[in-house]
């Protein structure tokens, strides 16, 4: 489904059809940089933000919002804004589960629809799920197939990275799977997006009951 609703501002550029963004990151201050403007303008336009972060990150992630002008007690309240942990959703089950976690998604986006708002913008920081060679291979096939469950919503679902905390062979498999990347701040279409039918079989080719994930 090709989006029907107005591009997004971000990144310097706009989001239009594909809405599936990678991020990487290597400071906090770059990283709200680049999400604050985003963050606010869905507020301010009456949109939802849900925002999954590791628990330690909360607190500074909401003084980031409101030192921007969020008031940040109004919309948590509201639902307008609402904070996940991992233990939420990436780690429910005490493991990511990539199955649980594709149900996981999309029902947080059809939840912002069910409380009235038109729209909800993710962001997510999902190093912390990609804690090992298995469950990289797990999150590599994950993203890819959100692929086909993302274009049923409008909604943007930005996938943030803390580039300091990923191997090379994580960060270039991340890539390959999101349509859109911000690198320095600047969303571009990533021309290393891979054809998802292609990339799930090579993952799993590289996968086995004898093998380690190898990037």
């Amino acid at each position: 489904m090709i989006s029907t609703t107005a591009p997004i501002p971000f990144g310097r550029s706009m989001l239009r059809e594909h809405r599936h963004v990678c991020a990487f990151f290597n400071s906090a201050v770059e990283e709200y940089d680049a999400l604050l403007p985003f963050i606010c303008d869905g507020i301010n336009c009456g949109q939802r933000g849900f925002h999954v972060l590791p628990s330690h990150h909360r607190e500074d992630h909401l003084s980031w919002l409101r030192k921007a002008g969020i008031d940040v007690e109004t919309t948590l309240k509201s639902r307008q804004l609402e904070v996940a942990l991992p233990e939420d959703t990436y780690l429910k089950t005490g493991r990511f589960d990539k199955e649980a976690m594709l149900v996981l998604i999309q029902e947080a986006l059809r939840a912002g629809v069910a409380l009235g708002f038109p729209l909800t913008r993710m962001i997510a920081h999902a190093e912390v799920a990609v804690d090992d060679w298995k469950s990289g291979a797990d999150w590599a096939e994950y993203e890819m197939r959100l692929n086909g469950a993302l274009p049923n919503f409008d909604d943007p679902v930005i996938c943030t990275f803390d580039a300091n905390l990923l191997t090379a062979p994580h960060a270039i498999d991340i890539l390959r799977t999101h349509p859109m990347v911000i690198i320095g701040g600047v969303l571009v279409e990533n021309s290393f997006f891979t054809s998802p039918q292609d990339f799930i079989r090579e993952v799993q080719a590289r996968t086995g009951p004898s093998q380690s994930y190898r990037g």
